[in-house]
Formats: C-alpha cells, structure tokens, sequence
C-alpha cells in the first residue's frame, strides 16, 4: 500500500478503516464475524465501526500457540463539525466545531480544511438505517485576525478561544434574511451526498488538512503530512501483516482502534472488548492436527507479546531543553522504546528486552525515550490493552516533530525501519 496514498486517504477514522479493509482484500484476507468458524492458516479481519482487527491464523493451533499483535490507533486530532452546526455572521455561514482530542490549535488557522465523515440515512419508504462514507469536494476556512487587529499577537503569543475562534467559514450567507432558510444549511448540503430520496437521520464529520502529503528536506529525506500521527504506524502494521505468512503455531494480530485521542474508553477503543472478543474466538480455534486444545486465554496472553506503535516525540532543534538530555530521539535514527515510570507506557524489564532483542535480530537501530521529570507524560493504547489483557506490551514508535499539528513531520528512514521491525515480529 503506497504510504502517500494512504496518509492522503485516510481523512477520518472511517476512511482510515476503509483503505485498510480494501488493501486487505486485495491480499486474500477474509472479513468475518466475532464468532466464525476460522480454519488454520487463514488471513481474516472483523470491522467494529472504525477499528479493524486483522489476523492470521497458525498452521497449527496447539497447547504451545500463543499471540503476536501489533496495536496502533485509527483517529487523530481534530475538529468535528457539531450536531446543529449552522450560523451566520458578518455575511458568511460559519459551521460551529468541537474540539476532539488535543489538537495544536493554532496550527488550525488560516489552512485550507477539507470536510468527511460518515452518513446515516434511510431510503425513501423504508425505516432500515443505511451509512455512507463520504468527502466532500470544497474547501473551507477558519481565518485568523490579520496583525492590524491584534497587535500584540508577535509578542504575547495567539491565544486561541476554540469556542469563539474554530467556527469555519464555508459559504457566502444567502440574501434572505429568514432565519428558517439560514438553519440546517449544512445538513441540507450533507443530503445531496445521499441517494435519490434518501433522508439524512444523522452524520459524524469532521475537518481535515486538505493539503496532500510531501516529501521534505534538502534530500528527501522528510514526510509532511496531516494525521501521521498515527497513520504511519497503521501503515506500517498493515504491510508487514500482510506480507507475512502463517506462523507455525502463533497467531498473529494487527489492532487498529479508534478514540485513542479521547482515552480510548468506548466501544470501538483499545478499552473495549473488541480484541478480547476476537481473541477468544481464536481461542476456540480447533485444528485437525490438534483438536484437544485446551488452554486459556489468559495462559496464552501471558506468554504471548504486543506492540504498541504510537508516534514518539523527536527531539526539537530549536527546543533542545524541552528534552531529557541522555533520552531525546532524533529524526532518521531508528525506532523509539517508551518507558515512563509512571507506567504512563506500558513497556516493562521484560517487554522493553523482549524488544531489544527484535531490533537486534532485525538490525535496527533503537532510541530510547522518557519524559522530562518536570513535565507530564502522555500514553497511548499500550498501558490499557496490557492490563486488561495481561498481555506483555512495549511502547515504541517513530520520532516525529509537530505532534498533534494539522501539519507534522518525520523522517522516511524510520518509517522503513518501523515496518522491518514488524514484520520481524511477525516472522
């Protein structure tokens, strides 16, 4: 799957979702239910809304198979376009946003935002909800105050009110001064996205930096891009699982969950009981070879291993005292190991050597980081799939500048070394 294309398709964690079931098809993988009748050495994947589990199963399942997964999250930072989103000032429609997840705000302005999500609707005569994924083909706004209006903005630093200044401008207001034909402007544009005679009942959309992503630096070396965080590691657990083979008895999984940004704690989120549900399906698996298997889940997933691929801050040029001096990242020098702790990640003694190990069988190189102890730490889906699960997890990821950025940056060379290091894991 070509990496631009995705980062450039996948707009929302729907679209997110729908380049990964397509690039799955297309390599012989299966979609299937939470409960079906999975036979060895078998490629499949099951969708809940927009996260996605993809599995290969081992030629033999027996007392010994255990699980290697990867996890990663489907969504980013952004700004969603709220339920009753419409109003009208100084002659322009605005569309009211809500803020989801911790987006650089300022980051937000004065960029051309595209607009995406998915609709909820039913066909004339009949009360069957249906969705459709959609992305709209204009271009909208949110314009800062120019300097003239704002003097001071050059050295107090802008200030951003996300209630007052995330309103995006999308459409010149129309002469009527009636206030029934200025609501539900943007709604009613959301149905002609629809069937003939179709009705909209509902819609999740959002904005999103329409600018596609690039190459950088002097020598290539750089990729800018919207959403790397953390579609570059959705990416690289997507090709290294489907270029693996079937083990010979472990099973293994690639996680995609959605809502990481908002703490994961909802039915599609690493807090769900998604993967456990797709796991003990797996364990249920009977194989010709070996049909008295009996062990459970909670025996397997001890002696099994997870990574958790997240994006993991680089360290700043401009900003070097913002890094812990013995433990900053750099751009294009390999995969990060996070550790924190106060368990904020969930690498551990054996995790992180389990690891140390991959990287050394795989010859990649490894950087290590950990928060200042005078600044907090951020997580990821890692800490919550562990203990749950049980599992043994690690945090890792790919430096990266501008985290949370509508715009952000990473190096091409470690994003290659973090799809190595997958499908070694895999292998």
């Amino acid at each position: 799957m070509d990496f631009f294309e995705f980062l450039n398709t996948a707009v929302t964690p729907y679209h997110t979702v729908d380049a990964l079931k397509s690039f799955f098809k297309a390599n012989s993988f299966t979609e299937a239910g939470l409960v079906a009748n999975f036979e060895p050495a078998r490629a499949y994947f099951v969708c809940r809304g927009a996260s996605i589990i993809a599995f290969r199963t081992p030629k033999v399942w027996g007392e010994s198979s255990r699980f290697r997964i990867a996890l990663a999250h489907t969504d980013f930072p952004a700004l969603r376009i709220s339920p009753n989103p419409d109003g009208v000032n100084a002659g322009v429609c605005t569309l009211h946003t809500e803020v989801y997840g911790s987006p650089l705000f300022t980051s937000w302005l004065d960029r051309d935002l595209g607009y995406a999500g998915m609709l909820a609707y039913v066909d004339a005569g009949s009360s069957t909800l249906k969705t459709k994924l959609f992305r709209g083909e204009k271009l909208f706004r949110i314009p800062q105050l120019a300097v003239h209006l704002n003097r001071g903005v050059n050295q107090d630093g802008l200030k951003v009110n996300p209630q007052v200044d995330f309103n995006a401008l999308w459409a010149g207001a129309p002469e009527s001064n009636s206030s029934e034909k200025r609501k539900n402007l943007f709604v009613a544009s959301l149905e002609k996205e629809l069937p003939a005679g179709a009705r909209l009942i509902d819609f999740d959309v959002q904005l999103f930096d329409a600018q596609p992503a690039n190459r950088g630096g002097f020598n290539d070396e750089w990729v800018y891009s919207g959403r790397l965080d953390n579609l570059s590691s959705c990416h690289a657990i997507a090709e290294a699982i489907v270029g693996a083979k079937p083990a010979e008895n472990d099973c293994l999984v690639a996680c995609f969950f959605n809502n990481e940004e908002v703490g994961s704690t909802t039915r599609e989120g690493a807090a769900g009981n998604f993967l456990k549900c797709v796991l003990d399906s797996l364990t249920s698996l009977r194989s010709a070879q070996n049909d008295e298997s009996h062990s459970s889940l909670a025996s397997r997933l001890s002696s099994s291993i997870a990574l958790s691929i997240d994006m993991a801050h680089a360290e700043h040029p401009n900003h070097t005292e913002k890094h812990e001096p013995n433990h900053a990242p750099l751009l294009g020098k390999g995969v990060v190991l996070k550790t924190n702790s106060q368990k904020r990640y969930a690498s551990d003694l054996m995790s992180s050597a389990q690891l140390r190990l991959l990287c050394e069988h795989a010859g990649i190189p490894l950087q290590v980081f950990i928060m200042r102890n005078d600044m907090p730490c951020g997580s990821t889906v890692g800490p919550t799939v562990s203990a749950s699960l049980g599992i043994p997890t690690v945090d890792i990821g790919e430096p990266m500048l501008s985290m949370h950025s509508i715009r952000e940056m990473m190096a091409a060379n470690d994003h290659a070394d973090m799809i190595k290091l997958v499908e070694t894991l895999y292998r």
